[in-house]
């Protein structure tokens, strides 16, 4: 299996627009997005998402199949950056994948401003709770409730890049 990280530019809204609908069509639950909504977005909207955040792929034997976002922010906790929209495809699920990409943004971390990185995980997803917290993020403050999804909380989670 060779592994890479890729990071997208505009150009590559196809590629975002592909693993964003995947996400959201293959754990609906885990994301505040709509599929419906989303799959209507016209290129214009797709580029935009890439000129706002850095969205990180993971590529494996030349197949997209992982995606998150990083913000640049002073958010929450000391953040220094927010990661969102965290999905790997069932296949590649607990090989580590996460972890790698994790390992990237810990590698570019000094340069881009990524020394504290902050997420959140709906609450009743214990499954990423816990893969988060086996990569050293640390639950933070009160449950949050989602501004998307009615009746559902968000827990926030901390880790400061080790030195």
């Amino acid at each position: 299996m060779i592994f890479r990280v890729d990071e997208l530019d505009p150009d590559h809204w196809q590629r975002l627009r592909h693993l964003r609908l995947a996400s959201l069509n293959e754990s609906p639950d885990a994301f505040g997005g709509d599929p419906a909504a989303e799959e209507m977005w016209e290129e214009n909207e797709w580029r935009a998402k890439l000129e706002k955040l850095t969205y990180l792929v993971g590529v494996v034997d030349g197949e997209d199949i992982s995606v998150l976002s990083v913000e640049n922010l002073d958010g929450d906790f000391g953040a220094t950056c927010w990661i969102g929209g965290c999905w790997v495809h069932p296949k590649y699920r607990g090989q580590g994948i996460m972890r790698k990409l994790i390992g990237y943004l810990d590698e570019h971390a000094d340069q881009r401003g990524w020394r504290v990185q902050g997420l959140g995980v709906f609450a009743d997803n214990d499954e990423a709770i816990a893969s988060y917290e086996r990569m050293g993020f640390v639950r933070m403050g009160d449950l949050q409730p989602s501004t998307r999804r009615c009746g559902r909380f968000f827990q926030r989670m901390i880790r400061a890049v080790p030195r």
